[in-house]
């Protein structure tokens, strides 16, 4: 199953509820191991992860791995041990020997065959059909491969050691062997020997040199009858003639340096382990500092008159403010990882009561004030947040200042000649009052008033080029309706002015923060916010401010189906806190937010 390259899904670490769960399944699986032997092969503090893997065939693996070892693998709900923990334990699983040469056909992904099964003196071990069952080769009690069994030991026996034996699902020397450190096969003494008469012909040309060699270390080994620990084996590597010790240096020479390219290879899954244990100290650190928040909100913040209090208010109205000026509370960051986790596990320790009140809606409806925890809580002399809110902006500024809006007009070609009688060159911007202070002085430099009617203005012949319209006979016009037609003609621009910064110039008419909400999939609903960099709001800053209000997660994507711009996307409809900061706090004006006049009513 694994002679061909797998393909890694995802590799996180064990959870220990999936730790205890995997004990228990080899438990289950391996009856013959003992309490200590399961608690060595998964123990409770060493490094285990879990590894999804996908198959040449299709199957789809799961892969213990303990350290860079993988130890186990589960199929089809089944667990299966490795050779790397078969050599830990030899004795797990009973166990067929085959001929050395065997191996090879067995890397190469074919079944074991009952003409290659060596029954010894003492016959078969008692095995049932569809059991695991592990393999060895004769000399060596050190297993190669790890299958199930296709019929039982005696009915192998029935039908005269022919047809398979094994369905083999991993062997020593496949891609999950490689996956782990390679360990070479180590050599177990073994008491059994080749039967008179059955011993293969290693002179075929079926046989290379190094199975001969393979066999006849096997042979060695087979002499020795005390069993030696595991730690203490040597490795088929290590043995050899007096005459061969050069060669065996050199060969240990290559073996470090193929061994400092694993090394090497495994640096990525030792910044893995290492970031994975930043991660649980910054876990731990924020679950204290919930606690903290907890206690010092129910001691200082929350009364009797409040209950029954809503979980997300006492989250954001009484947890919040009681956290540090210095830090934040994220539940993202935290191993409760959401709200709801966090007050079972405190009703867990009976300090509060959480009930659902409404469908959807948890709420405190009781506190234990005479809690231990709580009384002996003493309120930290610590600097708390100011209700001010930080700056979302670009300027060193404290608080946000929301920019002076001003609407100007742009100089086109077809004004150019009749600006260009005060010194105005073509693209120079205007504000209204600017554009109607200079009609207001061309009219009367050139006494076009209308000497019968002063609300009307003589149209000489550089006004007509300007503002007349096509096929139109242009003479007269009502002052509103020339300083209408001039502002018409003219490009619309919008210029920024920034507290304590130069005024910026922007083409085209300044587009309103927009606030959407879009419903996805299911019953969940996304609030979306454009444009907020028009207004000199950074988004992520904006974004994070929103997660800290809400305690929803946040993103800050490209704006799709639009030319420029990125929006910024929180969980939920939250358009009444979005409202709040941008109007309420942010002092945005409110012509300049679209979209939160459409919010329903908030409940109370």
């Amino acid at each position: 199953m694994f002679q061909k390259p797998f393909r890694v899904k995802s590799k996180t670490v064990i959870r220990g509820s999936d730790r205890r769960k995997l004990r228990a399944d080899v438990g289950k699986a391996l009856p013959s191991l003992t309490e200590d032997q399961l608690a060595e092969l998964v123990p409770n503090k060493e490094d285990m992860s879990t590894m999804k893997v996908y198959t040449h065939s299709g199957k789809n693996v799961t892969v213990y791995c303990l350290g860079n070892n993988p130890v186990f693998f589960e199929l089809d709900k089944n667990v299966f041990p490795t050779v790397y923990t078969l050599w830990r334990v030899p004795d797990m699983l009973p166990c067929l020997t085959t001929w050395p040469p065997v191996l090879k056909n067995l890397c190469g992904g074919a079944d074991l065959m009952l003409p290659g099964v060596i029954e010894g003196e003492e016959g078969l071990p008692e095995i049932d059909r569809n059991k695991l069952c592990a393999i060895s080769l004769l000399g060596n009690r050190a297993p190669v491969a790890v299958g199930r069994t296709t019929m039982s030991s005696a009915q192998m026996v029935e039908c005269g050691m022919k047809g398979k034996g094994v369905t083999v699902l991993h062997t020593y020397l496949d891609q999950l062997w490689e996956h782990g450190d390679q360990t070479p096969l180590p050599t177990m003494a073994t008491q059994q020997s080749c039967p008179e008469g059955h011993a293969p012909d290693l002179d075929s040309g079926d046989t290379t040199p190094e199975e001969q060699s393979q066999g006849e270390l096997g042979a060695e080994a087979s002499s020795t009858t005390d069993a030696v620990p595991i730690e203490n084996l040597v490795l088929e590597d290590d043995l050899g003639d007096e005459g061969d010790i050069d060669k065996g240096t050199d060969l240990g020479e290559q073996n470090s340096e193929a061994a400092g390219m694993r090394d090497d290879g495994n640096g990525c899954e030792e910044e893995e382990v290492e970031t994975r244990h930043e991660e649980e100290e910054e876990e731990d650190q924020m679950d204290a500092l919930l606690y903290q928040c907890f206690l010092h909100a129910l001691k200082t913040n929350v009364k009797k008159s409040d209950l029954p209090l809503l979980t997300s208010k006492l989250l954001r109205g009484h947890m919040q403010p009681c956290c540090p000026a210095d830090k934040s509370l994220d539940l993202k960051k935290s191993s409760y990882k959401k709200l709801t986790k966090f007050l079972q596990a405190m009703q867990t320790q009976r300090l509060i009561q959480v009930k659902e009140l409404s469908k959807g809606v948890e709420s405190v409806v009781e506190v234990n004030w005479g809690h231990e925890e709580l009384k002996s809580f003493e309120v930290p002399d610590i600097e708390l947040p100011t209700d001010r809110v930080n700056d979302p902006g670009t300027g060193a500024a404290p608080t946000y200042q929301p920019p002076e809006v001003v609407e100007m007009y742009s100089v086109t070609g077809n004004l150019a000649a009749l600006f260009r009688t005060a010194g105005i060159r073509k693209g120079e911007a205007l504000s209204g009052q600017q554009v109607r202070e200079f009609l207001t002085q061309y009219v009367k430099e050139n006494e076009l008033a209308d000497p019968n009617n002063r609300r009307f203005v003589v149209v000489d012949p550089l006004l007509c080029d300007a503002l007349r319209q096509k096929g139109e006979d242009l003479t007269h016009l009502a002052w509103e309706d020339l300083f209408t037609r001039c502002c018409d003609k003219m490009s619309p621009c919008t210029q920024l002015i920034f507290p304590g910064q130069p005024p910026v110039l922007k083409k085209g008419k300044l587009e309103p923060v927009d606030v959407q909400v879009q419903q996805r999939s299911g019953n969940k609903k996304v609030t979306l916010i454009y444009n907020l960099e028009g207004f000199g709001i950074r988004p992520d800053a904006f974004a994070h401010l929103l997660q800290l209000r809400v305690q929803a997660s946040t993103a800050v994507n490209p704006a799709p189906n639009r030319k420029a711009g990125v929006q910024v996307m929180v969980q939920g409809n939250q358009v009444h806190t979005v409202a709040k900061l941008l109007i309420d706090e942010m002092k945005l004006p409110k012509k300049f937010v679209q979209g939160v006049e459409k919010a329903g009513k908030k409940k109370r």
